[in-house]
């Protein structure tokens, strides 16, 4: 390890402190703690990528309502499983999170191969650090077992490299890989072989409620003593942010066509890219083009004054969305391409996010994910 990286404390003095810490002030009852299960965990872990704990409790407890074992959401439609996850964002982890559990349900009788890291990062959408959490937090018998089949049951999300950044004032985003190697490096060297789940859990607690993104509070941290960043009097320089670049905004229209029942006609986006799978309106980049649709497929078509455009913000671009009402006496030629959605009787179906938010304007309904029967 560079000396830039020497760790800031030995590992059984860092490990004591960190779980003295958690004993008294971890959160030892979010819901995925008890009971614990590899598949519980594992869609805990999911939904908590790039999204609070607060945000994820509800989700959760619906998801496991829904969902209550492995085998249930891998026999589940995958319209169950996105309008359960419509709200969370981010929905290729709801596509994943379905597809691993058909892969495990045929190839390791309905469980996850919590013995290899390698097996689990093999299934859609786990990552090294999902998998390490998945091992070291869905069984007592990892909790005394540092190792199985050769590999470590290490952690490294964005609270624990926000901390491990700030604790050794590593210069340089996280995300580059010179950054990340060496915090790997200092994530497997501070992991200990006994109290492996609460180690796990208390690392992710300490970056997420003391040293926090922002207003960490420094002065109650067990390693205020010993941490570089606070020595240096800006533990907030710590980690740099990501390169920002200037994001580029498209345009689209999205129909809103209503019936004489006042139902909403909406079409399932591709299995990939852009809200893959999900429900939306029907989209067009130009009034030409949603035109010659409407003059194709809809008979008697009314068309309204446009509702305000309002911008939809993706990692790698912003989308500038006008809703366009126009009411039908009929639709003709598609209807094996969507849906009339009642929304005074909404069917479970996955949304992508703007299009719920449009939706619920219409009427005085709410279009929180509840569990309902399968369509």
């Amino acid at each position: 390890m560079a000396d830039m990286f020497t760790p800031c404390l030995a590992a059984e003095e860092f490990q004591r402190r960190l779980l003295t810490w958690f004993d008294q002030y971890g959160r030892h009852d979010l819901p995925w703690q008890s009971p614990r299960s590899a598949y519980r965990v594992w869609v805990s872990e999911i939904m908590l990528q790039q999204t609070q704990v607060a945000t994820v409790i509800p989700y959760f407890k619906r998801f496991m309502t829904r969902f209550p074992t492995l085998e249930a959401l891998a026999n589940a439609p995958q319209d169950d499983v996105l309008h359960l996850w419509t709200g969370l964002g981010y929905y290729a982890r709801a596509r994943n999170l379905h597809k691993a559990a058909q892969v495990a349900l045929a190839s390791y009788g309905g469980e996850l191969p919590t013995d290899s890291v390698e097996a689990l990062m093999a299934l859609p959408g786990i990552g090294r650090s999902t998998a390490g959490a998945i091992i070291a937090q869905s069984s007592d018998k990892h909790s005394s077992d540092k190792q199985r089949s050769g590999q470590q049951a290490t952690i490294l999300d964005g609270n624990v490299k926000r901390s491990l950044t700030r604790l050794h004032a590593i210069a340089g985003w996280p995300g580059k890989p010179a950054v990340e190697r060496s915090l790997w490096t200092l994530a497997e060297y501070f992991t200990p072989n006994t109290r492996l789940a609460d180690y796990t859990q208390a690392i992710m607690d300490f970056g997420a409620t003391l040293c926090k993104r922002s207003k960490p509070d420094c002065l109650i941290c067990p390693f205020n003593d010993v941490c570089r960043a606070y020595a240096q009097g800006e533990p907030q320089r710590f980690p740099e942010s990501k390169p920002k670049k200037a994001l580029p905004t498209r345009e689209t229209i999205m129909l809103m066509l209503r019936d004489r029942q006042g139902r909403v006609w909406l079409e399932q986006r591709p299995p990939s890219g852009l809200w893959g799978g999900l429900w939306s309106l029907p989209q067009f980049e130009q009034h030409s083009e949603l035109n010659d649709w409407l003059a194709d497929h809809v008979t008697s078509p009314e068309r309204h004054a446009p509702m305000p455009s309002f911008t939809h913000t993706f990692s790698h671009f912003r989308l500038l969305i006008t809703p366009q009402p126009v009411s039908c006496d009929r639709l003709n030629g598609v209807r094996e391409d969507g849906v009339w959605y009642d929304v005074d009787e909404p069917p479970s179906l996955g949304l992508a996010a703007p299009v719920k938010s449009l939706l619920s304007q219409l009427a005085p309904f709410s279009l929180d994910p509840t569990p309902g029967p399968s369509r």
